[in-house]
């Protein structure tokens, strides 16, 4: 009976640090949001996982907006208050 009893605590000890190694690479449940000013605008991009989800745009003048993607996985974003709205993502020059 004893030996049962340590084989059970050992193999607790074991499973505990693969359970935080498994808790650290879990995805988290809030966004990552970094936000930054271009112009007139500040610019909020909403992340989840690496993933671009949304952004919010709120220029100095005016009402603020936000793009959402335009079938949740294609890189064209549409505004959410105006769905008939595409917005190109054309690149015209590089430098």
């Amino acid at each position: 009976m004893h030996s049962l009893k340590r084989l059970m605590l050992a193999s607790i000890l074991l499973a505990a640090p693969l359970a935080a190694i498994a808790a650290d690479d879990a995805p988290s449940a809030d966004p990552d949001v970094t936000i930054r000013q271009e112009g007139d605008k500040m610019i909020q991009e909403y992340r989840q996982n690496g993933f671009l989800y949304a952004v919010k745009v709120t220029p100095k003048h005016g009402k603020p907006y936000f793009l959402v993607r335009a079938d949740g996985t294609s890189p064209n974003f549409i505004r959410s208050d105006q769905p008939d709205m595409l917005i190109p993502q054309w690149e015209i020059f590089k430098w």
